[in-house]
């Protein structure tokens, strides 16, 4: 422990920009520290070409040290612009503020600034045994591949997970005027270039491309020289007759790598404390491996030089930093993905393909590329909006209020309000409260309202106050709620369902919220497990039991018809029934019902084809999926791909992509849009259309969405239980004008446009 302890003495092992920042942040501070930095290499050795800084980066070192700042300024190769080149279009977008430095021109700017203010910094030094180093605090920064931290994997709890992609980082004389991204198909698979200025007439040039491609196209049997000149003729086109290069030819053999994306659980063990690369990595795509290693550096010298209990600062120091460090290896995590997966999107349009990768990460969003090239976005629109059938126009929509056609319905706009229990009907029958609420919903300008889940029988339900479709008087019930919203000019959409092992429990409110009812009805399920420890034990379904099911869930399509729904969706997810056959969770059959997915899925195509052949042939019906069970040995991504695909085989003209609820042991990944990646592999895997759900709440999650292509609808449930007016609320926020709220609402829509145009012309406060 170092509580109380003053510090008067610093080692930092390493060399690299991380390592001499922190030198020179901690003289700065407390030019009395004695600061020595030892480096293995010499001091002209470097494995890399260019360094990636943003602008906020910039920023950030000028704050600290203006000197260094200014040096390293003065060495930048700025630009602007992003070049994607695909297909043989180029797409170019604007106002992205990043520079290029030479990684040797950085290294010798920090090295020159260091030794000026007074770090000992000794080269070809190597340290046997950093605790025994006659510092109070040892700082390990020697990389990615750090010694000091893979010496002691348990105590810093390492977690590296070696990504897919292969990739080398080479140079070349090309001089690029844009970060420029080269996409180029081979008869092995596509292959793509990373490049960038860093200094005049010198570039970085990093090839990638999957290791089924690399093997195909002979590179693992390739020297460096013929690696170089393979890569030259595969890119000769962006090359201008450059040669590229090598400067790993200390190595044997090829320097293709794959990244290694390096966690630890502690970055501190004693005295020794991590820094940078050694604790943490981001991929090389979204460039953020220095600037990490820089503010981990600033936020270190402060710990150290703050005064204090060290233990507390340096504790402080972790947590702060880990918070920042998790965040951009959660957007690197996206962005590496991106590119692992790249074959779902290369058949994009261009323009789309572009965006896509361009908001791949999702720290940029819609309206931030707005701000950077306004040009760039409105082109993205206007395609957008023509290729879904609106009118060409100079001042397209937003991707949300771009319309989309489902076979004979067209919905105005993207925005759908997610089917929501209510848990408030009578013996099945909705009443005033359902007209109410879908009601205002319907008149909150959603292009696509949905119903609660919808049970087709009495046995059916989750609890007492479900709706349902398994009388008449449920039909007409229904139907008093349809012609309203149609009176309205909405559409509304009902989500048929059998609750499954999840039935017969009591409303999620009160003293036995969610307990079994104490005179329920007997559960049936694929297979007799019950939902958790506290519920009863379902019975394994026969035969006969399926033929009851199915017929009355084509009951309820029939009624579904005749009360006046624009869709039908059929739920197949969150652990009810039908997707408790599609789930090897809950799905445990020996016969034909179970096993293999192409059985766990022979029921629920079943269901759905019956509802499919009485449900009218140009009106749309969806599915419901949970995509992944967020459990181990659950659903795999090619299981929900290969359901989704045999439910589009079969008529279903979208898929509702969720994920979990299906076992009590699931443990979900929250976060932002945290279900997209799911929506966005079925709708790019599977060709079919698919509608995202799970915290989307703001415009920018909806339009970012949609404009990459990740799905063609987005579902939006609790920003509609708090606003149901959010879509005509967005729209005015974002100031178009084409969506047509009710003719009583229309002077306060158009006071809301004005009062929001003003505080935006008006600026911020």
């Amino acid at each position: 422990m170092l509580s109380g302890r003053a510090v008067t003495s610093i080692a930092v092992v390493g060399a690299g920009p991380g390592g001499l920042y922190l030198a020179i942040s901690l003289k700065l501070r407390n030019p009395a520290l004695d600061v020595i930095v030892h480096e293995r290499n010499r001091p002209d050795d470097t494995f890399g070409w260019g360094v990636v800084f943003s602008d906020q980066t910039l920023a950030n070192l000028k704050l600290n040290d203006p000197e260094t700042a200014a040096a390293i300024e003065a060495a930048f190769v700025h630009w602007d612009d992003i070049d994607v080149h695909i297909h043989g279009r180029t797409i170019r977008s604007g106002g992205h503020g990043f520079a290029g430095i030479g990684r040797q021109k950085l290294l010798t700017v920090l090295q020159d600034r260091a030794r000026s203010l007074g770090v000992d910094l000794r080269f070809q030094d190597e340290v046997a045994d950093i605790r025994a180093l006659p510092a109070d605090v040892v700082v390990a920064a020697d990389g990615l591949n750090s010694r000091i931290r893979n010496d002691n994997p348990e105590v810093f709890g390492v977690d590296i997970d070696v990504r897919t992609n292969k990739y080398i980082w080479l140079g070349t004389r090309q001089s690029f005027d844009a970060f420029t991204f080269a996409f180029v198909e081979t008869p092995h698979g596509w292959i793509w270039a990373h490049a960038y200025q860093f200094e005049p007439g010198a570039s970085t040039f990093i090839v990638e491309c999957t290791e089924a491609t690399w093997r195909g196209l002979g590179f693992d049997a390739m020297d460096q020289d013929q690696t170089c000149r393979t890569a030259e003729a595969l890119f000769a086109d962006w090359l201008g007759g450059h040669a590229l290069m090598s400067n790993a030819r200390h190595l044997r053999g090829s320097a293709w790598l794959n990244f290694p994306r390096v966690a630890c659980a502690n970055w501190r063990d004693g005295k020794v404390v991590l820094l940078g690369d050694a604790a943490h990595t981001a991929h090389f795509s979204i460039g953020s491996g220095t600037k990490l290693a820089f503010e981990d550096a600033i936020r270190l010298a402060e710990a150290l030089t703050e005064g204090g209990d060290l233990d507390a600062a340096l504790a402080d120091y972790e947590a702060e930093r880990r918070v920042e460090v998790l965040k951009l290896q959660s957007a690197a995590r996206n962005s590496t993905e991106w590119f692992e997966t790249v074959d779902r999107y290369v058949d994009l349009d261009p323009l789309q393909f572009a965006y896509s990768l361009l908001t791949r990460s999702q720290r940029v969003s819609h309206e931030n590329l707005r701000l950077r090239d306004k040009g760039f976005l409105t082109s993205v629109e206007r395609w957008f909006a023509e290729s879904a059938g609106a009118p060409p126009t100079d001042e397209p929509p937003a991707p949300m209020f771009a319309p989309l056609r489902l076979r004979g319905l067209t919905l105005p706009n993207r925005v759908v309000v997610s089917p929501m229990c209510m848990y408030s009907a009578e013996d099945g029958t909705v009443g005033d409260f359902h007209l109410v609420h879908l009601g205002a919903r319907a008149l909150g300008g959603a292009g696509l309202v949905f119903t609660e889940m919808t049970d087709v029988s009495a046995d059916a339900r989750i609890t007492p106050g479900c709706a349902g479709m398994y009388r008449p008087a449920h039909r007409d019930a229904w139907r008093r709620i349809v012609d309203f919203v149609h009176g309205q000019g909405s559409r509304l959409a009902i989500q048929l369902a059998h609750a499954g092992r999840k039935g017969s429990v009591e409303r999620p409110w009160g003293p036995r919220a969610d307990q079994p009812l104490e005179e329920g009805w007997e559960l049936i399920a694929p297979s007799s497990i019950p939902w958790s420890d506290e519920d009863r034990t379902p019975r394994e379904m026969t035969r006969v039991d399926m033929d009851r099911v199915r017929d009355d869930f084509v009951r309820a399509t029939r009624w579904a018809d005749e009360a006046g729904f624009d869709m039908v969706e059929l739920h197949c997810a969150h652990g009810y029934l039908l997707s408790s056959f599609l789930t090897p969770m809950s799905n445990h059959r020996a016969d034909e019902y179970g096993g293999s997915v192409d059985n766990r899925l022979r029921f629920p195509l079943e269901v759905f084809a019956a509802m499919r052949a009485v449900w009218p042939d140009d009106k749309p019906m969806s599915v419901r999926l949970s995509a992944s069970d967020w459990v181990e040995d659950g659903l795999t991504p090619e299981d929900s791909v290969a359901i989704a695909r045999a439910f589009a085989e079969a008529g279903c003209d979208l898929i509702d992509v969720s994920a979990g609820q299906t076992s009590p042991d699931s443990k979900p990944v929250y976060g932002r849009m945290f279900q997209t990646p799911f929506s966005d592999r079925i709708r790019n895997e599977a060709g079919v259309a698919t509608m995202a759900v799970g915290n989307i709440y703001e415009t920018d999650h909806v339009n970012s969405i949609l404009a990459a292509g990740r799905a063609d609808l987005c579902a939006l449930a609790r920003p509609h239980l708090a606003d149901p007016n959010w879509s005509l609320r967005a729209a005015a926020e974002l100031g178009w004008r084409g969506i047509q709220p009710p003719v009583q609402y229309r002077a306060g829509f158009a006071q809301l446009a004005r009062n929001l145009e003003k505080s935006s012309q008006a600026g911020p406060v």
